[in-house]
């Protein structure tokens, strides 16, 4: 859709790091620590494909792998404008009625066909209202 569409659709990622995942948050707070450095959708990207073995040292490698400033990156994992930012964004979800992940919107109205062809609808629908 990004493609189709350049100048008229954008994404935006919120973290809603679930409780039942004891490394969620933790995973939310180094995705956002790696884009401080410009690295978040290669970092989500390898922290999803880690998903059964994440911990401290898989964090660890996963910045490494990605040639990330260490030092920063650490730096950033402490940082509370982090932390603030996902306890904002959990909030902003569950009064929009998220309950799991992945939701997805599409201008603020939760997509029900998650399929290419019910993206392609909800944005058209929406475009048409311009």
């Amino acid at each position: 859709m990004l493609e189709k569409y350049p100048t008229q659709v954008k994404i935006v990622e919120k973290n809603f790091p679930l409780q039942m995942h004891k490394f969620a948050r933790q995973a939310a707070t180094a995705a956002l620590a790696a884009h401080k450095q410009g690295k978040f959708w290669e970092y989500h990207k390898k922290l999803f494909e880690s998903i059964s073995s994440l911990n401290d040292a898989k964090v660890q490698e996963i910045a490494t792998q990605l040639g990330l400033d260490m030092d920063k990156f650490n730096k950033d994992l402490k940082d509370q404008a982090l932390q603030n930012i996902i306890t904002r964004d959990l909030q902003e979800g569950t009064a929009a009625g998220v309950r799991g992940t992945p939701t997805i919107f599409v201008n603020g109205k939760p997509l029900a066909a998650r399929s290419i062809e019910g993206f392609q609808q909800a944005i058209d629908e929406e475009l048409k209202k311009k």
